[in-house]
């Protein structure tokens, strides 16, 4: 009868700590999925990360290791291109008087890159087919985007909605019906086409 000798680790190798296997998981990726699932019964105001880490089954702080902030993780979770945390900034971060051409040049150049485009676009067909989502992305960019744009340049929220709406159908008229010649003009004209106009919005 033999018996069996225990396994001694080898020199220098750390033993293994008690847990989840590395790799075993994508803690992310649930926490997404709760965000998701969250976001789609409560809405963007009413969501919030406690409740996101209790749905996830994890501590909130691990939520703050992998997202800034509750708009940081509706954008992961929605798959936005861009979130608003960096691009509010920019867009503010120049003279009053060409806010309407930075708006203008930064989603027309956004939406130009393929990979952008097509999360913007699901995010447009959603919106106009799924009831729940709607209401999602209204609070989204009612909050997080048009309201913020509002308050930093001190004018009703009707002008920041129009402007955006100006873009919202050019983007839809380029890129979903491909109605020409607005499909295929260049960036850079179509800016010099739209930005005064929606200047003109910001501007009253």
């Amino acid at each position: 009868m033999t018996t069996e000798v225990p396994e001694v680790p080898e020199a220098g190798r750390r033993p293994r700590r008690p847990g989840r296997r590395p790799g075993a998981a994508d803690t992310r990726g649930e926490i997404l999925a709760a965000a998701r699932r969250v976001f789609a019964e409560k809405g963007f105001d009413k969501a919030t990360i406690r409740g996101i880490a209790r749905e996830a089954g994890v501590d909130p702080a691990l939520l703050h290791h992998y997202f800034d902030n509750k708009e940081g993780m509706f954008v992961a979770a929605m798959e936005f291109p861009a979130d608003p945390s960096t691009v509010l900034p920019m867009l503010l971060a120049g003279p009053r008087e060409e806010i309407g051409e930075r708006i203008v040049r930064f989603i027309l150049t956004m939406t130009a890159d393929p990979a952008a485009r097509e999360r913007v676009l699901g995010v447009m067909r959603t919106a106009m087919v799924n009831e729940q989502a709607v209401g999602m992305i209204r609070e989204f960019f009612g909050t997080a985007i048009l309201g913020r744009v509002a308050e930093a340049l001190g004018i009703p929220p009707l002008r920041t909605e129009a402007a955006f709406a100006q873009m919202f159908g050019v983007v839809m008229i380029r890129y979903i019906l491909g109605m020409e010649p607005m499909a295929s003009v260049d960036v850079e004209e179509l800016v010099t086409l739209l930005a005064p106009t929606v200047q003109r919005y910001l501007d009253g």
